[in-house]
């Protein structure tokens, strides 16, 4: 395992990434003071490696040779060798150090990354979904889905953020009303329930909009998340609406859950792809209904404001603020900052 190091400052230039489950994104910081250099997404895919996807995606497209790199990835950091949750590849440090020449490495969870970015979202950055459009300095819950679903905490205490990784996508997730109770048994479980990122993610829009059919007695029309979105906000398809309504439904009552959790009168803030393309079924009632109907809470949740993270690069904004300045965070990098 790598030495722990303190929270001092990486050296410059600075590779950032976010790997989620299909894209790969990287910029490069030169300095506190400059604007990162995006470079063309990477689709997981299409790179047998990350190593290999850095390579052709950032160095080879750029005479700069970043020293450290600070890299978001989708699933629990442990030892010199982390394989992503939902693609084939396997971070390795030491490799990285060896043969694409950085001086030191940080890995932080994915979501991590973005309540680091949420910790100083813009106003011009996020939607407000419900009446309550201020968050004050205080702590924060950001729930993501998209491949999966990420969730992480940033408490905010002695006037520093701290990020708080998890694998919240993962707890279970139950039926409440008698319409859930008659769709449930439809859903496909794994490995005997069904967790939030079951219904919660891409695949999950899925599973729920096959489930309804089946609950309904008519064959899907659908396959893709894509596609069931689109003809839902459209109005064109009964199951396809429904499915929606749903998902907003679910993904208000665990966004509730996790502001109570955290106690997050900062707000809650909706990160992914998913939420930014389903806006407008967020800003009907059901997600806030299925957010506030915490009693003997309601009262408390509905002071806690939600938004939809519009910043088209949430997780790289997050890892530069803590690029520039680490001292304003309180991020664990023990076990997880690798030096040459």
């Amino acid at each position: 395992m790598p030495k722990p190091i303190d929270n001092d400052k990486l050296t410059f230039p600075i590779l950032i990434g976010d790997i989620g489950g299909t894209n790969a994104r990287f910029s490069i910081l030169i300095d506190a003071y400059a604007e990162p250099r995006q470079f063309p997404i990477a689709h997981t895919a299409d790179f047998a490696t990350i190593d290999e996807a850095i390579q052709v995606t950032v160095l080879d497209k750029t005479s700069v040779q970043p020293r450290s790199a600070i890299l978001a990835i989708a699933g629990p950091i442990k030892g010199d060798e982390i394989p992503l949750t939902n693609c084939d590849w396997v971070v390795r440090p030491k490799a990285l150090i060896a043969d694409l020449g950085f001086a030191e490495v940080l890995l932080v969870n994915d979501f991590e990354a973005q309540a680091l970015a949420v910790a100083s979202l813009a106003e011009k950055d996020r939607a407000p979904i419900g009446a309550n459009n201020v968050s004050p300095i205080a702590s924060r819950v950001v729930l993501g889905p998209g491949t999966g679903l990420g969730v992480a905490g940033l408490v905010h205490a002695q006037h520093t953020w701290f990020p708080v990784p998890g694998e919240g996508g993962h707890v279970d997730i139950g039926p409440r009303s008698e319409r859930d109770f008659a769709i449930f048994p439809n859903l496909t479980p794994i490995e005997g329930r069904i967790s939030a990122e079951q219904l919660l993610c891409g695949r999950g829009i899925v599973n729920i909009y096959h489930a309804v059919c089946a609950t309904d007695g008519i064959e899907p029309k659908f396959t893709l998340p894509a596609d069931i979105t689109a003809t839902a906000l459209s109005g064109a398809d009964t199951q396809a609406v429904e499915t929606i309504s749903l998902f907003v439904t679910y993904l208000g009552r665990l966004a509730g859950d996790m502001a109570l959790i955290f106690m997050a009168r900062g707000g809650v803030f909706l990160s992914g792809g998913i939420s930014q393309k389903i806006i407008p079924a967020l800003k009907r009632p059901e997600f806030r209904q299925g957010f506030e109907d915490k009693a003997p809470h309601t009262a408390l949740m509905k002071t806690i404001p939600t938004f939809v993270v519009t910043h088209p690069l949430a997780a790289l904004s997050g890892l530069a603020a803590f690029a520039r300045t680490p001292a304003n965070f309180g991020l664990a990098t023990e076990g997880r900052r690798w030096r040459g």
